[in-house]
């Protein structure tokens, strides 16, 4: 086992980030390997929709001309590159890689990985894929891959699997591999860990922000890491933009994966200089006795339009047209009818816009027609005879399909995660031989209150930062604080009750808070605020990225001594 750091950095985080951020990190100082994730549920459907027309595609196309002008680089620079680019194909990507290096003549090695595709056991489905480990990339690498290329992994697994050949950790090795997936956590969004997407952004110089440079990690052999970017380049790496990651698009204190459950209550982190943070103590469990299978199917057809009211009596114009179309409709009614009126007009505007609300309606059904020609006609039709000042944003096409994300889960078992070689060779990659049930952690000791003094109503985002995302149909918001007395009133404020005060949409559906005091931080789950997932489009925000942002904004009363 070597004792030196493993430079790992990450050129992308979904299929179209910054295009010529793998140039930017091959130059920008030394790495030994670049990491690029481009698949999210979302860019599983889209991949399938295009196997659909083309069969031999499925794979992020933007990533082979990203190689176009830094395939020689790397080779050069000695920096392997591992990615998940290859999506519903990556076979198929590899041999496409392979013909880009014959073609620039330059001598690279390119292996990939195997097993995720389990869509022929799941009828219906455009695409079901079973999110795999790090130890089939481990074994691509040990065998002397310069370029690995991926199906559906987990985003962590383009760390944990270079972590594991460069160490040589074995799937026991438990606290390691952890440790290696907070890193990978961390990195797989890219800028969002270098000052991207933070909420207390407007406290840097603006031009700092114009272009982050994407982060990396050195990793040590115990698994700890310290997070930092390349030197000169745009943004920041501090314990908010850490923590703020860290918090994204997760639950509870125990992340599962398929190599290990991370314990993200006994990480700490800790500035360790400008633009490095160390993060450490990071504890393993055995991962559970499943993998968790990301469903895509086509769900119906949907259609809307946005109808733009202005100036006076908005709320009894938004009721006229709702009548109308409700009239138009009634003779074939698609499934689902949404309506939201978004008042985003002010009294005595000084600006057409600004007077201005938007009421959107959204339809959905299985059949086409109900949400095509017959929405179109119907609200067109109203241009003459509706309330004054009818118009719409953009008239309704003919519909579209949506698609709807599901979880299932099979057995570590049940796949045959395999790594193809660059000589050809397959070697199987065998299921972990211990596994834990995933049962919830005890709620921790939370700090001692903070004292009663007076008050202040101001917005929950001037002493708490959040960061919010989406899995499948549920969304999670992350809070933190930045001081512990701002921690101690967090921690009793911001209960369950209180956050559905503040998000009224989350009244009526199941909210979970995980409190991790490391981090100071709260973690909510909400169950069913997407509907059916991003692709059903369910809401204004359908991967609920802001709404974070929009709990900051709401008011509460907030001790003086923290403003």
């Amino acid at each position: 086992m070597t004792a030196e750091p493993l430079r790992i950095g990450n050129f992308s985080g979904f299929y179209g980030d910054r295009y010529d951020a793998l140039r930017e990190m091959l130059t920008g100082g030394d790495l030994d390997v670049l990491t690029g994730d481009y698949l999210a549920e979302l860019t599983m459907l889209i991949l399938a929709r295009d196997r659909l027309k083309d069969p031999s595609a499925g794979y992020a196309r933007t990533f082979l001309r990203q190689l176009e002008d830094t395939l020689g680089l790397a080779h050069e620079k000695g920096v392997r590159i591992v990615t998940n680019a290859g999506g519903l194909n990556p076979a198929g990507l590899a041999d496409a890689v392979r013909e880009l290096a014959v073609r620039l003549d330059i001598p690279v090695r390119v292996a990939h990985v195997e097993g995720d595709d389990l869509t022929a056991r799941h009828p219906g489905s455009l695409a079901a894929h079973a999110y795999l480990g790090g130890f089939g990339i481990a074994e691509c690498l040990r065998a002397g891959a310069d370029v690995v290329v991926t199906g559906r992994v987990t985003d962590a697994a383009l760390v944990t699997g270079p972590a594991a050949a460069h160490f040589g950790w074995k799937p026991a090795d438990h606290d390691r591999l952890a440790g290696a997936v907070v890193a990978g956590h961390v990195l797989e969004c890219g800028a969002q860990a270098t000052g991207g997407n933070y909420a207390f952004f407007a406290e840097h110089d603006p031009r700092d922000l114009r272009r982050p440079g994407f982060p990396l990690a050195e990793i040590h052999p115990d698994g700890s890491c310290v997070v930092t970017k390349h030197p000169g380049t745009g943004g920041f790496v501090d314990v908010g933009t850490v923590t703020a990651q860290l918090l994204y698009e997760t639950c509870g204190a125990r992340y599962a994966g398929p190599d290990v459950t991370a314990r993200l209550d006994t990480l700490t982190l800790t500035q360790d200089g400008p633009d490095r943070v160390r993060i450490e103590g990071v504890r393993g469990e055995a991962p559970p006795p499943t993998l968790k299978v990301g469903r895509n199917r086509l769900g119906g057809f949907r259609n809307e339009v946005v109808f733009v009211l202005t100036g006076l009596d908005i709320e009894a114009k938004a009721a006229l047209v709702r009548e109308q179309m409700g009239d138009a409709l009634a003779a074939s009614p698609p499934a689902e009818v949404r309506w939201d009126l978004a008042r985003t007009d002010r009294p005595d505007a000084d600006t057409e816009e600004t007077a201005s609300a938007l009421l959107r309606l959204v339809v959905r059904d299985p059949d086409q027609q109900k949400v095509g020609r017959v929405l179109s006609g119907a609200a067109i039709e109203l241009a003459l005879g509706g309330y004054p000042g009818f118009h719409v944003v953009a008239p309704p096409g003919k519909g579209s399909p949506y698609g709807v994300f599901e979880d299932v889960y099979v057995a570590h078992g049940d796949v045959d995660h395999v790594a193809v070689l660059h000589d050809g060779r397959r070697i199987t990659v065998d299921p972990p031989q211990d596994t834990a049930v995933l049962d919830a952690v005890p709620p921790p000791a939370l700090p001692e209150p903070l004292p009663p003094g007076p008050t202040t109503r101001a917005p929950l985002g001037r002493v708490a930062g959040a960061r919010s995302g989406d899995k499948g149909g549920n969304a999670n918001v992350g809070v933190w604080a930045r001081t512990d007395d701002a921690w101690r009133w967090l921690a009793h404020e911001l209960t369950v009750e209180r956050f559905r005060a503040l998000i009224p949409e989350a009244r009526e559906l199941p909210v979970t808070r995980h409190a991790l005091p490391n981090l100071r931080a709260l973690n909510f789950v909400v169950e069913g605020i997407l509907g059916e997932g991003v692709a059903a489009q369910a809401r204004f925000d359908p991967q609920a990225k802001a709404l974070g942002e929009w709990l900051r904004s709401r008011h509460a009363d907030i001790p003086e001594v923290l403003l």
